[in-house]
């Protein structure tokens, strides 16, 4: 296997709202933010209209994106036996990503994202983990490691306790691991250990332009090329509209965002873009070519509704 994802296993339920709504919900627009409460999370899509329903997960939409240009992947997250679950699992397979979860019913369900898209097409997420946020290593097969070329983490999964030591057996025995920031405010709640993450551990990071300048408390984007430049990793941004940058050892390279498009979500914009490159990067292609198809994969799925293509 070239890639095995590890992360939450959530279903994406995605719903267009108005600005009224963001505000009225105090939510931050262009953010994910984790509701903890069942109720709560029930209660604040009571009133919405459900545009459409699909297996998500960040990394899961970047294995799916890897699968469908045609790699052998895998994924590994945690999954309740109920409705949900089993909606996420038929939904992998149907992309051909073989899905390492044992199944069984869970106190809590299945993990559901609710995405909310504003008329500008922005996504601000609502996220209630259920069962996603209790993976263990347990739940890591070594055996599934040991057969991939390289495990691909999300900082979503990051956090104390059981999923900390999920991620340390991960990283602890592949042969090599690249990880996706995910989110500023993830950046903001782990700082410290993601910084250890991105200067020790990682061989490989992704991020967008906010998540690295707040895990390095820069204020100019030179100072990003400038730590990338001398932990000497594998550091790939993604500059919205300014194009996406790759710095490895000590070469920078930049490309141009694609123009002239008919965005319609941004959702898995990231996502997608980290299939492009990891595609480029398994098949030996240069910097260029990888950040090429990284753009490639970006722009297709923005002018679509949801994460996968």
């Amino acid at each position: 296997m070239k890639i095995l994802g590890i992360g939450n296993a959530i279903v994406d339920v995605i719903c267009k709202v108005d600005e009224n709504f963001i505000s009225k919900n105090a939510l931050t627009k262009g953010t994910m933010k984790l509701i903890f409460d069942q109720n709560e999370f029930q209660t604040l899509m009571s009133d919405l209209k459900i545009e459409k329903t699909i297996s998500g997960g960040s990394v899961a939409n970047s294995i799916v994106g890897l699968s469908q240009l045609k790699n052998k992947v895998g994924f590994i997250g945690k999954v309740s036996d109920d409705k949900l679950g089993r909606k996420y699992e038929e939904g992998l397979k149907k992309e051909n990503v073989d899905f390492y979860c044992f199944k069984k019913k869970e106190i809590l369900p299945t993990g559901t994202c609710l995405i909310l898209v504003t008329p500008d097409s922005e996504r601000t997420m609502c996220t209630f983990l259920g069962t996603a946020g209790k993976i263990n290593k347990n739940d890591i097969s070594l055996d599934t490691i040991n057969k991939s070329d390289m495990v691909f983490l999300e900082g979503y999964l990051w956090d104390e306790g059981d999923p900390k030591k999920a991620f340390e057996k991960a990283i602890n025995n592949s042969k090599k691991t690249a990880m996706t920031l995910s989110d500023q405010f993830c950046v903001d709640r782990h700082k410290t250990n993601f910084l250890d993450l991105v200067k020790n551990k990682l061989d490989i990071c992704f991020a967008n332009e906010g998540e690295m300048m707040s895990l390095i408390d820069a204020k100019d984007f030179s100072e990003v090329i400038n730590f990338s430049k001398e932990i000497e990793k594998h550091i790939i941004i993604t500059r919205g509209k300014k194009g996406a940058v790759s710095i490895q050892d000590n070469k920078i390279v930049e490309v141009e965002s694609k123009k002239n498009l008919n965005i319609l979500d941004l959702t898995g914009a990231g996502d997608l873009f980290a299939s492009g490159y990891l595609h480029g990067y398994i098949k030996n292609l240069s910097q260029v070519e990888c950040l090429e198809k990284g753009t490639e994969m970006s722009a297709k799925i923005i002018q679509q509704i949801g994460a996968r293509l």
